[in-house]
């Protein structure tokens, strides 16, 4: 099996310092989580970035001076920034941070309802249009499903010459709204995908290290964060990034999985190279 990367969606776009006081919304607090994870194991920032008040913001400042921040701390590290944004901002919006040059960025690859009243739009023609920004680029898409029928969508664009290989996946799974995150909907998705792909699987909330550990026995990789989950445990909350990184590594260390460095995920993922 590949070294296991770890990516860590350090803060996201929802989640809240009343949620857990660990997220991070200034350049300094993103710095310092950057710098925890990475040294805990993590080879890639999944970025989001908010103002100081915790407004999600796609500005290219805020993002040129978060990515500024990490790599002064963290060289090596490869930076994902979200073009995802949040509910409700344009196309052209989301996709601004690709103008920093990125090795990768995340590519949504379809429309999905976000709990009670927020629909996250991602059309055929959307997607068609940000995996042709970002190739342009020459940057690596992470192709961010929340269910079988974005797996689907990514395969028909990949025979239509719109998405390039090698693919990446990330299985975004338990979403209120989306798939959920049970075991066999692990599976369902990993079957889904061609051999040659790559893959890696965020579960939200209580679905986080259930299919963490799936993917490390499985041969895929990992996103964690407190985007994602807030919690260490049942009932306890994680006292930062790094504790859900360190969580990982241990249950890696369990299957017998080496950790990837920044360079050995730039090399599993072939970053910069498409087909």
């Amino acid at each position: 099996m590949d070294k296991l990367i770890i990516t860590a969606a350090i803060c996201g776009a929802e989640v809240m310092k009343e949620h857990n006081v660990f997220v991070p919304y200034t350049i300094k607090e993103l710095t310092r989580e950057a710098k925890e994870v990475v040294n805990a194991g993590a080879s890639i920032i999944h970025l989001h970035v908010r103002e100081d008040d915790g407004t999600p913001t796609q500005a290219v400042s805020r993002f040129n001076e978060a990515m500024k921040a990490i790599k002064k701390v963290c060289p090596d590290v490869i930076i994902q920034p979200s073009t995802g944004g949040a509910v409700g901002m344009s196309d052209d919006e989301r996709l601004s941070p690709i103008k920093l040059n990125p090795e990768m960025c995340t590519l949504d690859c379809g429309s999905v309802n976000f709990g009670e009243d927020e629909t996250f739009i991602n059309s055929k023609k959307q997607i068609k249009y940000f995996a042709k920004k970002i190739y342009n680029k020459q940057i690596k898409p992470e192709l961010e499903c929340f269910g079988k029928m974005h797996v689907d969508q990514v395969l028909r664009l990949h025979k239509g010459g719109h998405i390039k290989d090698p693919m990446h996946f990330s299985f975004v799974l338990g979403v209120d709204g989306g798939q959920t995150g049970l075991e066999r909907d692990f599976f369902f998705l990993k079957d889904s995908i061609p051999s040659t792909a790559t893959y890696s699987v965020a579960g939200i909330g209580k679905y986080e290290f259930p299919l963490a550990e799936l993917a490390i026995k499985h041969g895929g990789h990992v996103r964690v964060g407190l985007e994602d989950n807030i919690y260490i445990e049942k009932h306890k909350k994680a006292k930062g990034n790094k504790d859900l990184v360190k969580k990982v590594v241990k249950i890696a260390k369990k299957y017998n999985r080496k950790i990837a460095s920044p360079n050995d995920a730039r090399k599993i993922l072939k970053l910069g190279e498409f087909i």
